[in-house]
Formats: structure tokens, sequence, C-alpha cells
């Protein structure tokens, strides 16, 4: 078969076995529920394994019960490789971990399954490589089914097809792998580094735009506003409910795009970035809206969902819209709403159930509007949002690059493991 078209190319030393001639495996079935006769334990979940490519006694584990029978069936060892077994997503299906440290009531969670290498034939790390490995790992993804659901049929693992060199081969191999992916994983570190402080320059750039203006040396006034404080002398104030009037129109026929606030791109129509088409009959009853005007996700304002409509449509009936006074630059305003300032003035003004960040709070529209909030005139808001636009555009540059460069550390790094675990580059005693 063409997914095993690096079988054929192995060195003339090592050999192909499918996973069950060289590891035990079990799928487990311990949840999160407590039952009679249980004693506690420590839970290993599906995201531990996802997010974590080693397993140690440091991560938060979720406290649960199991019966002695289950924690000696699904209890982890060290050299044990944990995978994802089933999941929402196609392409998460067999992630995965490599249990570097363990404890005696550390147990593999539901939606896992549990590989232990027989250590005469197998090594762990080993196995963890090879099942990183694109070209081997395929094979799994290849034999989920489902359709809003993807999960592992237990023989289907058990029947994948692994390259097997000698064991002081696999070793050498793994060593080696350790030393240069860590390599790599210390410069997409420090890229994400770099791409989170552009973000933390970005915020503050807006935030002291719209909140000081562009003039370093302009004087400064008590604003009058607690959350905001100082702001220009010649800058004035205003109520929200002076610079906007709410517009609730309907659709009658669901003709209309469906617009949809998505972060970090705005308002955009729906069947760009969702793969479910809408029917006219369902937009019936949906708000218009049309370019210019701002609209408002009320529940998730405090996380920045708030943008300018750039085309004629329809929003969820759960949105706001608003229309700015001709006085009023919309964009300017989506900036300082959409700060990290306005977001917790948000937060504190939504009602609901839940606190926080979290939780079903809505800033009703009443509120919003009884808010007060800066006002510079007309046509400084217009440099602002030019200046805005113009310095953002240079980071946004740089974070792209940055970005660039970390998907190709990333791709360097699984193709390195590939050509490691299939025998395609010569590695101490592998050679």
């Amino acid at each position: 078969m063409s997914h095993l078209a690096w079988a054929k190319s192995l060195p003339s030393s090592w050999e192909v076995k499918p996973l069950h001639a060289v590891s035990d495996y079990v799928v487990s079935n311990v949840d999160k529920i407590p039952h009679d006769d249980e004693v506690p334990v420590r839970l290993c979940n599906y995201t531990d394994v996802y997010n974590n490519e080693v397993i140690t006694m440091g991560l938060d584990f979720m406290k649960a019960t199991a019966t002695e029978d289950e924690i000696a069936k699904f209890g982890l060892h060290e050299d044990d490789v944990i995978i994802t077994k089933d999941s929402e997503s196609w392409d998460d299906i067999g992630v995965p971990a490599w249990v570097g440290e363990t404890a005696e009531d550390l147990v593999c969670g539901y939606h896992l399954a549990l590989l232990r290498p027989r250590k005469e034939q197998l090594a762990g790390k080993f196995l963890l490589r090879c099942l990183q490995a694109i070209p081997i790992r395929v094979q799994l993804e290849l034999a989920a089914n489902g359709v809003t659901r993807f999960g592992l049929p237990k023989s289907d693992i058990g029947a994948i097809t692994l390259p097997v060199p000698p064991l002081p081969v696999q070793r050498a191999i793994a060593d080696y792998l350790d030393r240069e992916t860590a390599r790599i994983d210390a410069l997409v570190a420090a890229k994400e580094r770099v791409l989170a402080l552009l973000a933390e320059k970005r915020r503050a750039l807006i935030t002291r735009a719209v909140t000081r203006g562009l003039d370093p040396d302009v004087p400064l006034r008590d604003s009058g506003i607690p959350w905001l404080g100082l702001i220009p002398a010649h800058w004035g104030t205003r109520r929200t409910k002076w610079m906007f009037t709410e517009r609730d129109e309907r659709s009658e026929a669901g003709e209309e795009i469906l617009l949809s606030l998505r972060m970090g791109c705005g308002l955009v129509p729906h069947n760009d970035v969702s793969n479910k088409p809408t029917r006219p009959e369902e937009l019936i009853g949906y708000k218009r809206t049309a370019p210019g005007e701002i609209v408002v996700n009320r529940m998730r304002a405090a996380i920045g969902l708030i943008a300018v409509t750039p085309q004629v449509g329809v929003v969820s009936p759960d949105y706001a819209v608003f229309i700015p006074s001709t006085d009023v630059s919309a964009q300017y305003y989506v900036h300082l709403f959409t700060t990290d300032l306005l977001g917790a003035v948000f937060r504190s003004v939504s009602t609901g159930l839940g606190t926080g960040s979290s939780g079903f709070l809505r800033l009703y529209s009443e509120t919003f509007l009884a808010l007060w909030l800066p006002y510079p005139p007309h046509d400084e808001q217009g440099e602002i949002v030019e200046f805005i636009a113009r310095e953002t555009a240079k980071l946004d540059d740089l974070s792209r690059a940055t970005k660039r460069t970390i998907a190709l550390l990333k791709e360097r790094r699984s193709a390195l493991i590939a050509a490691a675990v299939t025998g395609q580059i010569e590695v101490g005693s592998a050679a």
C-alpha cells in the first residue's frame, strides 16, 4: 500500500512488524465518574496526552476513582506510550505521549489506548517517535471511523505496521531525536516569545493611541471617568448613547448574506469560515446591518468580539447593531472597544450567570449605551485610525514572518522524526 512505501527502503538489519507483535495494548474505560468499591486515583486524560509529549508527575492530573482491577489493568508504567483513541477531529487520532514518570495511583483515562512495549523488542521512546512520524501515524488516521466523532477500533491499533530496528539502534535514534527536537523546540519557543511580545506591543500601541492620542507632549486632564483616568486636555467625553443609535431591523426573506464575528478576522461572511451553509428560511428574523455600522456580540463583548460592518448583510439576533453619528469614526471606537481596558469595563457591567470572562454574561444595550467614553475631535479620530492601521500593519508583517518561521521549524521537526525512524538518516549505532 502507498502509505507503507517507507517499509521498502529500510536498512537491511531492520524488520517490519505489526504493533501487536512487539507491544501489548489495551483500550482504557476508566472515566471520572465515581462508582462503588473504587479508590482515589490520578487520571491521565485526553488533554494530558494531547498537550504533552512526555507524561511526568509535574502535570496537573484529574482526581478520579477506579477499582483495584482497573488500576492493575490501566495503571501507567514508565516507558509506556499512550495514544488518543477517539476525537471530534480526524487528524487528532493517534496523538502519542511517552510516560517518563509515573506513580502507583496514576491511571490511563477514557478516550485513550495504553501501549506497553515488550522490553526485549521495542523501546517506548522509539515507539513514541514512530507514532509521531506522519508516514506511520497515518495508518491510525486511516483506520479511524465515524461521522461527527472519530474512533479507533482496538484491532486496528494492534494491526499498524512499525519499523523495528535492533534495540541499540532504537535507543540511538531516540536519543538523537531527543537532542535534535529539543534544539528545534527551543527555537520555536523563542519565536513564540517574539509573537507574544509583538502581540503585547500591538495591544499597547492601540490602547495608548485611543486613550491618549498621538502627541506624547499633549497636556492632559482628568477625564472624570474612573476607568479611563487622564486624557488629552482638548478631548471631550460623551455617553455612548449620544454617539450611537441601536438598529433593530429584521430580514423578512432571509436572502441577505449572513455575517459572523470571528476573533482576529472581524465581521466576515459566514460561508467563508464555516462548512455548514445557511438556507434563506433560516435567516428570517436575523438583524440587518450595513457598511460603517458597529456589530457587538453581546455575550462575548468582553473578549473583543466587536467589529465594523464591511458589507450589507444580516447578523445573529443575539448580536447588537449600532449606527454611529456623523461626527464619530466607527473604527476609532471599535479600536477602543476591543482594548483590554474596555474588555474589563464590559465584563464588570455585564449581567447573567457566571463570573469573570466565563459564564453566560450579556452586555445589554441599555448598559452599553449608558457608558461614558473619551471623545477626540472627529478629525483626530480619523488620524488615530490611520496611525493604528499603519503601525499595526508593520507589526502584523513581523508576526506573519515569525509564524512562517515557526511553521517551517515544525515541518523540519516532523520530517526529521520521520527520516530517523525509517532509517533515512544514519544515527550513531544506527549506521
